[in-house]
């Protein structure tokens, strides 16, 4: 099988990231999508505002409608803080032999030079770079950071679609998306004020939210 995977803290899940997931599943022909919520995530610093047990049952909340989605816990229940490359390696030595697709922003991969043993990642993973309306790799004399610039070729173009091969045979692919222009921290915003969330988040999210009053200045646990 073809799995794409797409980590992050989905404080909260969103429209943004259920619609790219749904492109690449097109796109590259995927035959599911995990969503993988981090329990403390190495690149940001600040905290999550909602516990884990919220983001995983939004996120499940989200996955249910669509059969080619699906949520893993397997960062949750791991030590933190949640490192990409154990999480790649766990899946390698479940012996399953998946072909894995690595979903993340492009804002994310220009840095990708900062994550732990990042050299290693592609060894187990292909990786697949949204590009989304508004952002280029313009300024740059190629999309791929320096320090990797070595352990990849060109290998082609197609509709929207850069593709460079690894190494290790595994691929890199810059894909274009139309997508959904929102983020968490505009929709925890909005809670916090009270207002609506109608169309940034799944209507099953938004009521979930409301019940357990996340976001607001004192979380209801």
């Amino acid at each position: 099988m073809k799995i794409g995977l797409m980590g992050g803290s989905f404080d909260p899940v969103h429209s943004g990231h259920l619609r790219a997931a749904e492109e690449i599943s097109e796109r590259l022909a995927l035959d599911e999508v995990v969503f993988i919520p981090t329990l403390v995530s190495p690149h940001k610093s600040s905290e999550t505002m909602a516990t884990p047990s919220h983001r995983l049952n939004m996120l499940n909340l989200s996955a249910k409608r669509n059969s080619r989605f699906r949520v893993s816990d397997m960062e949750l229940r791991r030590e933190p803080p949640s490192y990409t490359i154990d999480t790649l390696k766990a899946l390698k030595q479940s012996g399953s032999e998946d072909g894995y697709y690595f979903i993340m922003g492009c804002e994310l991969f220009a840095e990708i030079d900062t994550w732990k043993d990042f050299a290693e990642l592609f060894n187990y993973s292909s990786f697949v770079v949204l590009r989304r309306p508004g952002y280029d790799f313009a300024d740059s004399a190629s999309p791929i950071p320096l320090a990797l610039k070595n352990d990849f070729r060109y290998s082609y173009s197609d509709r929207g679609m850069d593709v460079f091969a690894h190494k290790s045979s595994n691929e890199l692919f810059f894909v274009d998306i139309a997508g959904i222009r929102v983020s968490s921290t505009e929709v925890r915003e909005l809670a916090r004020h009270g207002n609506s969330l109608r169309y940034l988040v799944p209507r099953e999210v938004e009521k979930y939210i409301a019940e357990n009053g996340l976001y607001q200045l004192e979380e209801k646990l």
